[in-house]
């Protein structure tokens, strides 16, 4: 943990005494004005100490987290939160592994991975059995982060995995013959029910939803548990919806604060505190192949992911979250939109 001093800010002065030197009739030392003055300047500050609070790192979990981002409705947000947790936790200490399952390969543009169709991906992973370690590729901004590149083929693998040997494992059987020490494997899977996302809820163990808080939200629900509750039933014993992540968030509108009601009166304690708000930075920072971590560690979106995926590491080692006593609690980052965006 920082001092109370760096809590501060960076432009506290270390050195006791006066603050104000005299040299000569027009030129003074005087200190200049608190950097939040300005909405640069608060941009700048939230910036330091975003990625100070996201470097004080957190309890690693005893065993590897493999966690399966997953809602059949497109357009929640299920990329944007795959590529931004996954950031977040590996500046905050772990390792990390995406893998990309989405044929359009979007969370590998998200991370900087080069995904052109001669590039070794999960596709030879999932219909060849290359071996996980030959595709995974480091993140070059995040240390500790990981991914493995989805390409073009990977449209055509539902209909190649149909007449594989153990078509719905192969993933799984991928993941557990991968020997490099992990804190948490995200798997991005496309917006459909296919044997793509069977593949990744029989690898994982945990589902995360990411729910757009609008008028639509909880449509198409019913059937993604009902396909969690086969899985489990046939395949995967351990697989669980652990994670309800409410993404999209306006707080200036009425409807968002009812969707988040509805959806927290649904799934009670697997929602997160933290909500994900609206937020042009998130929009542009994979145009520029980044994480909005890098991007704009200062900005709404950045504080937010780093607060859900402190709340989601905590959680998995059994410790009770308290945005209070956070560096930077979820309310304050859904607040922090006005002059940082």
């Amino acid at each position: 943990m920082r001092s109370d001093a760096n809590i501060a800010g960076p432009m506290t002065d270390p050195v006791p005494g006066p603050r104000t030197e005299s040299m000569g009739e027009d030129v003074s030392r005087e200190t200049p004005p608190p950097m939040d003055d300005t909405p640069i300047g608060r941009a700048a500050q939230l910036a330091v100490e975003a990625l100070g609070h996201a470097g004080e790192g957190l309890p690693r979990p005893e065993q590897t987290r493999v966690m399966v981002v997953a809602n059949q409705k497109g357009g929640v947000g299920k990329t944007t939160t795959t590529v931004n947790l996954a950031a977040s936790l590996a500046l905050h200490g772990g390792r990390v592994l995406v893998i990309d399952l989405d044929p359009q390969g979007n969370a590998s543009t998200a991370l900087g991975i080069d995904h052109h169709a001669e590039v070794p991906s999960i596709y030879d992973v999932l219909i060849d059995s290359k071996p996980l370690s030959e595709v995974v590729q480091p993140v070059p901004d995040v240390e500790g982060l990981f991914c493995a590149p989805a390409t073009i083929d990977l449209a055509g693998a539902e209909i190649e995995l149909v007449s594989l040997v153990a078509r719905e494992s192969r993933l799984e059987r991928a993941i557990q013959a991968y020997e490099q020490p992990l804190d948490y494997i995200l798997i991005d899977c496309p917006p459909s029910l296919g044997l793509l996302t069977v593949n990744a809820l029989v690898a994982g163990a945990e589902v995360l939803i990411p729910i757009q808080c609008e008028y639509y939200a909880l449509e198409g629900l019913g059937q993604l548990l009902r396909n969690v509750d086969l899985v489990r039933g046939h395949l995967n014993p351990n697989l669980h919806v652990s994670t309800i992540l409410l993404t999209m968030y306006d707080g200036r509108t009425r409807l968002a604060s009812q969707v988040a009601d509805e959806v927290r009166s649904h799934f009670g304690e697997e929602v997160l505190r933290t909500s994900i708000p609206r937020s042009v930075r998130i929009s542009e920072a994979p145009s520029y192949g980044q994480t909005v971590l890098t991007y704009d560690p200062g900005s709404s979106g950045a504080l937010s992911y780093l607060e859900a995926a402190r709340e989601i590491a905590l959680r998995g080692v059994g410790v009770a979250y308290d945005a209070q006593n956070t560096h930077v609690g979820a309310q304050n980052s859904q607040n922090m939109v006005e002059g940082i965006q």
